[in-house]
């Protein structure tokens, strides 16, 4: 291998652990060992779930048997509270815990009406400890014709639908602080771009749609909460650094491991269905790619970022270290995106190891006038002075 190869691979690496066991008692995860929780439990009185709740406390068979909906409706959340105990305990003072929820509308017997999950379980956050950030609103939206529900067009019989959903963003303890230099630096290369912090925190996300499942068996599919790759990974973007660990309760599919992949974090997730094992241990195969081409938008969607700021404000006062393209701000010099070179899975003890390269995809050669590649097997043509057309092949 030649010295430059060489130091391209040089590279950080990630494990990922699933445990398919209950998240009520974690004993696999050390108090205060977790630097974020980025999940989406089961939704209360979202029927789809009441099986599920059901295996756990017969109680809540019963109250839906007798129509005692809003018992049913506290005895789901009872169960759901043990978990955030739990996430409580292994979360690292000054980490973030994300709670991806959606409230349910159901009608039992002749009563209709919603079951505010988000209201109930940030309830129970507080009362524990947690301290509450401003919340994140994306739209689920839906185009099913029965979407609207009551009487249509007659006044005070029709009810508004239910196309959001909520994403609770609470913190243990004070602000995190990072005082080892190693952390500062690992702090500034997961730096995101200017234009990707004016969206991503924002508290209304539009731009997202409700994740498609492809499971093998319909019961599986049912089991699923899986909600939108983007969700995870902007909020692992956002709330952790590299080399962090994220730990997600309620695995699903595994989309929350998977987004800690592609940013270059550890992950820890627990998941009560063994029927799910087959179809998440399959779904790293594709990660790889996957990974690198979310690379490759980001960097083509901040150079036609680029391009348009040129148009319009003029030039750049900063120049990012690793990638020689203008950055709005000084915090953005050190950001570097670390691509996946490889994924090492032990099936037998429902573990991943992944490898990331230590220098960035591509590098703009002044000498050149061309984006590059380490291995000089891909260019894009561009136009030094305002970076036009700079995009990734």
């Amino acid at each position: 291998m030649k010295d430059k190869d060489r130091d391209w691979k040089l590279c950080m690496q990630t494990q990922h652990h699933i445990f398919f066991e209950d998240s009520k008692c974690m004993t696999t995860v050390p108090s205060e060992s977790i630097d974020l929780v980025a999940t989406s439990p089961p939704y209360p009185m979202i029927q789809m779930w009441d099986e599920m709740f059901a295996g756990q406390n017969r109680r809540i068979r019963d109250a839906l048997v007798k129509e005692k909906n809003l018992l049913a409706f506290e005895l789901m959340q009872q169960e759901l509270d043990q978990v955030w105990d739990e996430v409580y305990r292994v979360l690292k003072s000054g980490a973030i815990a994300c709670i991806n929820i959606g409230d349910a509308t159901r009608t039992i017997g002749n009563d209709f009406m919603l079951y505010s999950n988000h209201a109930r379980i940030l309830n129970h956050l507080l009362g524990i400890g947690f301290t509450a950030l401003p919340l994140i609103l994306w739209r689920k939206q839906t185009n099913a014709p029965n979407k609207f529900m009551g009487s249509g067009m007659l006044p005070c019989g029709a009810y508004v639908t239910l196309e959001h959903e909520y994403i609770l963003i609470l913190r243990k303890g004070s602000k995190r602080e990072f005082s080892d230099a190693a952390q500062k630096k690992l702090r500034r290369e997961s730096a995101i771009f200017w234009e990707e912090r004016n969206a991503w925190y924002s508290d209304v996300w539009l731009d997202l749609k409700g994740a498609t499942q492809k499971l093998e068996t319909p019961k599986s599919r049912l089991r699923s909460a899986a909600f939108p790759f983007e969700i995870p990974y902007r909020l692992i973007s956002m709330f952790s650094v590299k080399g962090d660990t994220v730990l997600d309760p309620f695995l699903g599919t595994g989309t929350t491991m998977w987004a800690a992949m592609a940013t270059g974090r550890n992950s820890t997730g627990y998941e009560m269905d063994v029927g799910l094992r087959k179809s998440i241990l399959s779904m790293g195969d594709d990660l790889v790619k996957l990974s690198n081409d979310i690379i490759i938008d980001r960097i083509n969607r901040h150079l036609e970022f680029v391009q348009k700021r040129y148009e319009t404000k003029g030039g750049f006062k900063y120049v990012n270290n690793h990638y020689n393209f203008p950055v709005v701000t000084r915090q953005e010099k050190e950001l570097m995106l670390n691509c996946v070179l490889n994924i090492a899975k032990d099936k037998d003890h429902n573990l991943y190891e992944v490898e990331y390269a230590g220098a960035p995809h591509v590098k703009f050669d002044e000498t050149l006038n061309k984006y590059v590649t380490p291995q000089q097997n891909k260019v894009a043509p561009v136009t030094p002075k305002k970076h036009k057309q700079r995009k990734l092949l």
